[in-house]
């Protein structure tokens, strides 16, 4: 396992720490296993290949001091999508778009993500699908044709494959794929080469980030081994609201910022939740991000931008 600390330095002893940048953003590349980062323009890191967006936590409905209006900074952060250079694919939303499940809620939030123009691939959040009925409601506005929540789709040469580990939570709220989801990706993947790029996108970590806080998916290893045989495989999250990257193997894992509060580093609070910050600093905290894949021997490029 290789993680990288925010001072740009690898490091094979110390814990991950989050990674946080402001400004222009930084593309992630991938070779040989070990990342590197630099400041470069989304629309050069997608030369010959495509690009998307990741957007992620926006909760909308949420009013507290962390962040009074989020709705005004998912509104933002559906600006910077339409600022991007050249022309994203499309976008994955990763999660928590709401943030009680009401219906309002999630009318709110699809038409204004609607404004960036573009087709949206969604997983669920534990904020999105709290029961049965708000599952319903989910399915039928984010996700129709998904079955339990959970499906995949082709793009450009790439395989998408979107979980749902947020209906069955665990000790101290770990997402839980299930034997059912888990069956359905060994069927998914059994027809794909091994040189198929993947991308897995969802909404808690797969990998243990802090079990104590719920922030990892008690049987992401059996998902990650049916992943194993493939030559690329990118992993996209949300729910922990901050900057997060982990490389194992063929895997590298990415966490997103939320469009509506951040949320405190392992170690650094009691227990998770909305974290307060000057409100003029607030947007720095928060962010969207690129994705681009180019036809060569590395891994995807990521860029994160703050809402500055």
């Amino acid at each position: 396992m290789t993680t990288r600390s925010d001072d740009g330095a690898i490091d094979r002893r110390q814990s991950l720490k989050c990674m946080l940048w402001a400004g222009t953003g930084v593309v992630w590349t991938v070779t040989g296993g070990v990342p590197a980062s630099r400041l470069i323009g989304s629309a050069k890191a997608a030369e010959g290949g495509f690009s998307f967006v990741q957007l992620s936590d926006s909760h909308i409905g949420f009013s507290k001091p962390a962040n009074p209006d989020a709705r005004a900074t998912f509104g933002a952060a559906i600006d910077k999508v339409l600022t991007m250079p050249g022309s994203p694919a499309f976008i994955i939303q990763t999660g928590d778009i709401t943030h009680t499940a009401k219906a309002a809620e999630f009318d709110d939030a699809l038409e204004m993500i609607k404004r960036a123009k573009l087709d949206v691939h969604y997983s669920p959040g534990e904020h999105d699908i709290t029961d049965a009925k708000t599952r319903d409601a989910w399915l039928e506005r984010f996700g129709k044709g998904a079955g339990g929540g959970w499906y995949s789709f082709d793009h450009g040469g790439v395989h998408f494959v979107s979980l749902n580990n947020v209906v069955d939570l665990k000790t101290n709220g770990l997402g839980s794929l299930g034997a059912e989801q888990v069956a359905w990706l060994e069927g998914d993947l059994s027809g794909k080469s091994a040189s198929t790029p993947i991308v897995v996108f969802c909404h808690i970590p797969l990998w243990m980030i802090a079990p104590d806080w719920g922030w990892g998916t008690e049987d992401s290893a059996q998902a990650l081994a049916l992943l194993a045989r493939f030559g690329s495989v990118t992993v996209l999250n949300g729910h922990i609201h901050q900057l997060m990257q982990k490389v194992e193997g063929n895997v590298t894992f990415h966490t997103a910022r939320s469009s509506a509060f951040p949320q405190p580093a392992p170690g650094t609070a009691p227990s998770p939740g909305p974290k307060v910050v000057p409100a003029g600093e607030l947007r720095k905290w928060l962010g969207v991000r690129e994705v681009a894949y180019v036809p060569t021997p590395t891994s995807l490029a990521v860029t994160d931008s703050d809402l500055t």
